[in-house]
C-alpha cells in the first residue's frame, strides 16, 4: 500500500541539517497545541469576574502589595507568604506590577508564556535523544495536555516555574551549551530552590562513565567544567537561602510533627501514613511517585520502552537513539538522591516527594513520546515488508497509527471539563465589594469557608482561614494555630470579657460568621476545625446549652448579611459585650 509507505516515512523521518522544514513544521504544530490548550485555561480564567487559580490565593494575594504599599500592612499572613517566595519568582512580579499589569491578571495570563517555553524545550530535548520530529511532537504534546490536567501550570506560583526552566537546563545541558545552561541553573535557584539541589546531583553525576562493566571518571573535560562552574552558580544563588534567620522558621522536626494532628493520615497535610507504600511510594508529598505521574493515561506508554528496547531488531529507529537518553537516568538518580535526603531531614529540605514528581514526569513524557515512535516505525517497517500491494499487514499498520494519532490529539476531548486546574469562582461579589469599600488597614475575624477568599477579592487582611494553614515552619504555624485557637474560643464562649479581649488583643474590625456558625452542628460538621482543642470546648458548652455571647450580636450588630454570612461590626460587639 503506497499510503501508508508514504506516511510511514513522513513520520519517522529524522532531522534532517540541510532541510529543517519537517522540524519546523512539527516544531510549529507542538507551540499551536500548547497555545490553544492555554487558551481554554484562560477562559475559564476570565470566565468572570471573581476568579482565581486555587493555590494562588496562597501565593499571589500578597503581591498586590506591589500595586498598593498600603495594603494588609503588618499583615501576618501576607508577611509569611511574602517571606517564603523565591527570589526570582517575587521579582518577576513586581516588574509586572511596576509596568501596570496587575498580579491577578498576570497569573491568568502567564501559563500561556510559560507553556511555550516548557513546549520548546521539551520538542528540542526529545530530538537530542531521538532526532525524530515527530517523537518532540508528541512529547510537547503530552507534556500539554498533563500540564492542563493537573494545577502546576495555572497556579502560576513557583513550582509552575519547573517546566519551561528545568527543561531548558536539561535542552542546555544535552547540547553542551555553557553559558545559557549557566543561566537555567541560576534560574532554578531564583525560581524552585529545591530543583538547583537536582541539578547540581545530575552534573555530579556526569562525572561518571560506565565503561568496561564499571563506573569510571569520565574522560570528557567538558563535564568537568559544567560541573564546576554549575555548583559555583549554584552555590551563589542558594546562599541567600541558607543564611536567611527567617522569623518564621525554623521547621519542625520529624519527631514535632508527628505528634501534630496535621500530618496525622487524616490531617489536612497527611505525611505521616501507616501504610509503608502509601507512605513511600503514593503518598501526597511523602511518596516518591506522584498520583498524576500517568495522566494522561497514555503515558502509560512509557512502560513498554524497556520492551521496545530488548525486541529492537523490529524497530529500525531504536538505532537513533542517541546515548543522550542517559541523561534520564542521571535525572532520576540526582531525584531520588534527593527524596532520600529530604526524607532523612524531614521539612528542612521541603517535602520529598517534590524532589522526584517533576523529574518523573519529564522522564514518562519523554519515554512514551520514544516508545509510540518506535511502535508506529516498527508497525509499518513490519507491513512495508509484505510483496503485494495490498495486504491485511498495511491495514494493520494504518489502523495502529490512525490509533495512536487520535489516542493522542483527541484525547482532551474525552476527558470532563478540559482542562482541569482548580480555578476558583468567588460566589458573593457583594461581600468582597462591602470589604473592598472598608479602610485598607482593617482585620476580619472569621473561621468561615469564605474568609480563604477575602485577602485575594477584597485585598483585605483576616485573622485566618484554613488556605493559608501551612504547618512547615514553627515560627508561622505556632502563632497561626494559637490564632485559631483563640478565635475559636472567643467565638463560641459565653463569656463576655473573653470575647472582648479577643477582638482587644489582635484588632479585629469586623466579624464574618456562617449564619448557622453557632450551632453544634456547624462545629461538628467542619472538619478542620476537629484538630484544634477549643473545638472540643465549644461543642462541650453547646451540648450543655450555653449560648455564645455573639448570639446577640448576630442581630444587633450585623453590618451585611446575604443568604449564607453576617458580617458583624467588631466595636459594636465590644459596646455590647460591656452593657
Amino acid at each position: 500500500m503506497v499510503l501508508m509507505a508514504r506516511l510511514h516515512k513522513f513520520l519517522t523521518a529524522t532531522v534532517d541539517e540541510k532541510s529543517r522544514s519537517r522540524t519546523i513544521f512539527w516544531l510549529t504544530l507542538s507551540l499551536t497545541f500548547a497555545a490553544v490548550y492555554a487558551v481554554l485555561g484562560m477562559q475559564q480564567a476570565f470566565s468572570a469576574e471573581y476568579v482565581v487559580q486555587d493555590d494562588a490565593r496562597q501565593h499571589v494575594f500578597w503581591m498586590m502589595r506591589f500595586v498598593d504599599r498600603q495594603l494588609f500592612p503588618n499583615d501576618f499572613i501576607a508577611n509569611y507568604f511574602q517571606s517564603v517566595a523565591p527570589a526570582g519568582y517575587s521579582t518577576l512580579y513586581k516588574i509586572a506590577a511596576t509596568i501596570g499589569i496587575h498580579p491577578l491578571f498576570f497569573h491568568k495570563i502567564l501559563p500561556l508564556f510559560l507553556g511555550l517555553i516548557s513546549t520548546y524545550f521539551c520538542f528540542g530535548l526529545c530530538l537530542e535523544m531521538l532526532p525524530v520530529p515527530l517523537t518532540g511532537f508528541m512529547a510537547s504534546l503530552l507534556l500539554n495536555q498533563h500540564m492542563w490536567m493537573t494545577d502546576d501550570l495555572a497556579s502560576t506560583t513557583a513550582r509552575a516555574f519547573i517546566y519551561p526552566i528545568f527543561l531548558g537546563f536539561l535542552y542546555y545541558l544535552s547540547r553542551n551549551w555553557l553559558l545559557p545552561c549557566l543561566g537555567a541553573i541560576a534560574l532554578i535557584g531564583l525560581f524552585y530552590p529545591p530543583y538547583a539541589l537536582v541539578a547540581a546531583g545530575i552534573l555530579v553525576l556526569r562525572l561518571l562513565s560506565w565503561e568496561n562493566g564499571g563506573l569510571h571518571l569520565s574522560g570528557d573535560r567538558t563535564n568537568y567544567l559544567f560541573c564546576s562552574t554549575g555548583l559555583g552558580v549554584i552555590f551563589l544563588v542558594m546562599l541567600p537561602y541558607v543564611l536567611d534567620k527567617s522569623e518564621f522558621g525554623p521547621t519542625y522536626t520529624a519527631a514535632e510533627a508527628k505528634k501534630m494532628g496535621v500530618f496525622a493520615p487524616k490531617g489536612r497535610n497527611a505525611f505521616f501514613r501507616p501504610n509503608p507504600v502509601d507512605f513511600w511510594l503514593t503518598g501526597r508529598g511523602s511518596g516518591m511517585f506522584p498520583k498524576s505521574l500517568f495522566t494522561p493515561v497514555t503515558h502509560c506508554v512509557g512502560l513498554l520502552f524497556p520492551l521496545l528496547l530488548l525486541g529492537r531488531s523490529h524497530f529500525p529507529l531504536a538505532k537513533q537513539i542517541q546515548s543522550k537518553i542517559w541523561l534520564l537516568l542521571q535525572l532520576f538518580i540526582a531525584s531520588s538522591v534527593m527524596f532520600f535526603a529530604a526524607h532523612a531531614t524531614v521539612f528542612k529540605l521541603y517535602q520529598p516527594g517534590r524532589y522526584t514528581a517533576y523529574s518523573l514526569r519529564f522522564i514518562v513524557v519523554l519515554v512514551s513520546a520514544i516508545a509510540l515512535t518506535l511502535i508506529i516505525d516498527g508497525v509499518g517497517h513490519w507491513a512495508s515488508q509484505t510483496v503485494t500491494k495490498l495486504d491485511w499487514k498495511n491495514l494493520v499498520a494504518l489502523i495502529t497509527t490512525a490509533t495512536i494519532a487520535i489516542a493522542l490529539v483527541l484525547y482532551p476531548c474525552f476527558v470532563e471539563k478540559f482542562p482541569t486546574v482548580g480555578y476558583v469562582e468567588g460566589k458573593m461579589p457583594g461581600l468582597y465589594k462591602f470589604f473592598q469599600q472598608q479602610p485598607k488597614d482593617i482585620l476580619i475575624a472569621s473561621i468561615a469557608a469564605e474568609a480563604d477568599n477575602l485577602p485575594t477579592f477584597s485585598q483585605r487582611s483576616v485573622l485566618v482561614a484554613k488556605e493559608y494553614a501551612v504547618p512547615y515552619q514553627k515560627g508561622y504555624y505556632s502563632k497561626y494555630r494559637q490564632r485559631v485557637s483563640d478565635l475559636i474560643r472567643a467565638q463560641y464562649t459565653p463569656d463576655r470579657t473573653v470575647l472582648q479581649n479577643f477582638i482587644n488583643q489582635y484588632g479585629v474590625d469586623f466579624w464574618m460568621l456562617a449564619r448557622n456558625a453557632l450551632t453544634l452542628d456547624y462545629v461538628e460538621d467542619y472538619g478542620w476545625l476537629n484538630q484544634f482543642d477549643p473545638a472540643q470546648e465549644a461543642m462541650l458548652a453547646l451540648k450543655q446549652g450555653k449560648v455564645p455571647v455573639l448570639a446577640s450580636a448576630m442581630t444587633n450588630c450585623a453590618v451585611f448579611q446575604n443568604e449564607t454570612l453576617v458580617v458583624l461590626d467588631a466595636s459594636c460587639i465590644v459596646k455590647l459585650g460591656g452593657s
